[in-house]
């Protein structure tokens, strides 16, 4: 393993860059968001107040996902593939560098694949390079992945694989409060209950980039402090958020909102190691049980279509969700369906909420549906950090939340529903699921792969552990002061890179 020097920086300099900007009028992006992230490690965060703040900011992949969902250039400027597809090399370009100014090279790229594939780590992101089984540092600038056989979805994946110094392979502590990357913006101060500080990379390897100074994201917890802030010029950017807020902003003529059909979604997810939900019957059940468009109207304010296992938006990929039997709402089926399964009501349940106000609603309205049908319901409502480890641990009957989508079926589908995939908290398997999977995962023919999750997501939609709910129309709300930004369908705030703020 190569050496670096870090510099040793006094604790009281921490943030002081912040100062000095200011003394020269920087130029600050003020983003508002609900709540302080649940740490800042790019391999372990799940939540999305986490992913907003670093992904595409602080951390870069070896590739990246465009604005139309098509997979371009990231760290690396190009790759080739065998004609086997079983070795993918990968060219870096020279004189990049990490925020603490070592450089980087292959070894750092072979270093974080090898950590996200660690079972000390257990990072959520591991079933996405389960493929690699070997890396070749050829020099300085030229890795090759060596994979067990074809991996139609790997340059996909590979853009969510963030690139982190090789010294911090095997520590789980330093990047969830201290991010180190390559991207346009550098971790700066973290301020509790108040504030993340990123400030301009001045080494970034795009000339003239970013164009701000500085961004800073504020835990606001009242979405109406948050929409009187937009208005006011307090805050620049809400970034997705939730319909109400952005029916109640649509009038306000200094702020403009930007929509795109999302490809995360709502979700019931339901934990298959705890009776009665280890019975598929018992999962067909709670479907019929459930009225989509109500959730949609009721609780989105009507933005939004009902969900399968797949985004409309990956038109490719997605089955129309009018083949699926079980989304005609029907509670006659639902206690039949029990009752033949030879479950007793009232069924008592617990659902964790994720701290979200959509999800809050949702949860309401799951609950007065599956009362329909015998199900008692508890909410528990905690705080992120509360949840996500409740969840992490598989410590739920069931849950509300929202997931962030992939363009690839594969990066959404395998490390979720395979067994023992690397977000499968449900504790799901099925051998056909997971023999489909495999064929989809290693075929590279396009309507193998389609044959494949055709047949994934049919038995998914009815019977697997996760009651697709909604895919809404993913809302950011922009003041008057930014220019250059633009909304993309995976959440990520990549655009910022070329974005301006004007006073």
């Amino acid at each position: 393993m190569k050496k670096r020097a870090f510099p040793l920086v006094p604790a009281l300099l921490l943030g002081a860059g912040s100062l000095f900007l200011s003394s020269a009028h920087a130029a600050t992006l003020d983003i508002a968001i609900d709540s302080s992230p649940a740490g800042l490690d790019p391999h372990l965060i799940t939540a999305f107040n986490s992913v907003v703040i670093v992904q595409s900011t602080v951390y870069e992949g070896l590739t990246r996902i465009d604005k139309d969902l098509s997979v371009v250039p990231g760290l690396a400027t190009r790759w080739s593939v065998s004609e086997d597809g079983k070795r993918y090399e990968f060219k870096l370009p020279e004189g990049v560098t990490f925020h603490d100014g070592s450089a980087l090279d292959a070894e750092d790229v072979a270093a974080s694949i090898r950590r996200v594939q660690s079972e000390a780590i257990a990072s959520p992101l591991a079933s996405r390079v389960t493929p690699i089984t070997s890396m070749d540092v050829l020099d300085a600038t030229t890795i090759a992945l060596n994979l067990d056989e074809p991996f139609a979805a790997i340059l996909s994946s590979l853009s969510g694989i963030a690139i982190v110094p090789a010294e911090l392979e095997t520590d789980k502590q330093a990047l969830q409060q201290t991010p180190v990357g390559t991207g346009p913006f550098q971790f700066d101060n973290w301020q509790p209950n108040s504030h993340i500080s990123l400030t301009k990379f001045d080494g970034y390897r795009e000339a003239g980039l970013p164009k701000i100074d500085e961004v800073k994201v504020h835990f606001v917890p009242e979405s109406a402090t948050r929409q009187v802030g937009i208005g006011s010029g307090e805050y620049d950017l809400l970034p997705a958020i939730d319909p109400a807020t952005a029916l109640q902003l649509q009038a306000n003529p200094t702020v403009t909102l930007q929509t795109t059909r999302d490809v995360a979604y709502t979700l019931l997810g339901m934990n298959t190691s705890r009776p009665p939900l280890d019975q598929a019957p018992v999962r067909r059940a709670i479907n019929h049980l459930l009225n989509r468009q109500d959730i949609i109207n009721g609780a989105l304010f009507g933005a939004g279509v009902p969900a399968g296992p797949l985004s409309p938006a990956l038109a490719t990929w997605a089955l129309d969700t009018q083949e699926y039997e079980c989304y005609q709402t029907d509670a006659d089926k639902a206690r039949a369906l029990l009752e033949q399964a030879g479950i007793d009501t009232p069924i008592k349940l617990s659902l964790l909420v994720l701290p979200r106000q959509d999800a809050r609603d949702i949860a309401q309205v799951i609950q007065q549906q599956l009362a329909a049908g015998g199900f008692e319901i508890e909410l528990l409502n905690k705080e992120i950090g509360e949840f996500v480890q409740d969840w992490r641990n598989s410590d739920f009957d069931l849950f509300v939340s929202a997931n962030g989508g992939s363009p690839d079926p594969d990066e959404y589908f395998y490390r979720t529903f395979r067994s023992g995939g690397s977000t499968n908290v449900f504790q799901y398997s099925d051998a056909d699921i997971d023999t489909w999977l495999d064929e989809g995962r290693k075929r590279v023919e396009p309507a193998q792969r389609k044959a494949a999750y055709d047949k994934v997501q049919s038995k998914l939609a009815c019977e697997g552990p996760v009651a697709h709910l909604a895919y809404s129309d993913m809302t950011t709300a922009v003041g008057s002061k930014v220019s250059g930004f633009e909304i993309l369908s995976t959440g990520r705030l990549a655009s910022l890179v070329r974005a301006s703020v004007v006073d």
